[in-house]
């Protein structure tokens, strides 16, 4: 195993700041080895400690895909990675605001949506996900998933649960923001905290919709 995760010193975050004020090639460069020393490899170790509990960890490229974008700036101003199985897991994100943690089907494909809508709409497996929704929010979790303005045809609109049905993806979040904490190996225990946190949720989800994960939350 390489290096223990002891967290992200403040030169990661000043290594974002600048990134901010010069998204460059020329800047990129010039701090390549703090951007590989304190920003990257903390995010490996990291992983490689989660790995046992939740599965195997991607970290995202930092380059942007600039050919079909108004936006030519080259670098992502964040470092974010994926982990996990089925049912375990999500997504993380660090940047010059701090720390961002989710999990759950960001955006689903059609015949998913299909099957997670007659899931809401079903009155078991519906109260079910109210009830697993709750306790996140009543916990301080932001609950995501892009929303259409109204309920799809074919459900009433004044549907108990059209809240739901209004949803294309199903996300539970936390933004930690800048913590002391980030410093600090107690780091990886807040990623693990809301991916646990989480899992009744992705345990509704793998029961009631039934293909893969859904896109991931790039």
């Amino acid at each position: 195993m390489g290096h223990r995760f002891e967290g992200w010193p403040e030169e990661a975050q000043r290594f974002f700041i600048g990134l901010e004020l010069e998204n460059s090639r020329a800047y990129f460069e010039a701090n390549r080895n703090a951007y590989m020393t304190h920003v990257r490899a903390p995010m490996e170790a990291l992983l490689a400690e989660l790995e046992e509990e939740f599965g195997p960890g991607k970290i995202f490229r930092i380059n942007r895909d600039i050919r079909f974008s108004a936006d030519k700036s080259p670098y992502k101003t964040n470092i974010a990675a994926t982990a996990g199985r089925e049912g375990k897991g999500g997504y993380l994100s660090l940047s010059a605001k701090g720390l961002f943690v989710a999990t759950g089907y960001h955006q689903m494909e059609r015949d998913q949506l299909e099957q997670f809508r007659e899931a809401v709409a079903a009155d078991h497996t519906g109260r079910a996900l109210v009830g697993i929704v709750g306790k996140l929010e009543e916990t301080g979790y932001d609950i995501g998933g892009e929303e259409l303005k109204v309920v799809p045809r074919a459900y009433a609109r004044d549907h108990p649960r059209e809240r739901f049905l209004r949803h294309k993806g199903i996300t539970a979040a936390r933004d930690y923001g800048l913590q002391p904490w980030l410093g600090t190996p107690a780091a990886r225990d807040r990623v693990a905290d809301v991916w646990r946190d989480a899992e009744p949720l992705l345990g509704w989800l793998g029961r009631n919709v039934h293909s893969g994960m859904g896109s991931a939350l790039d």
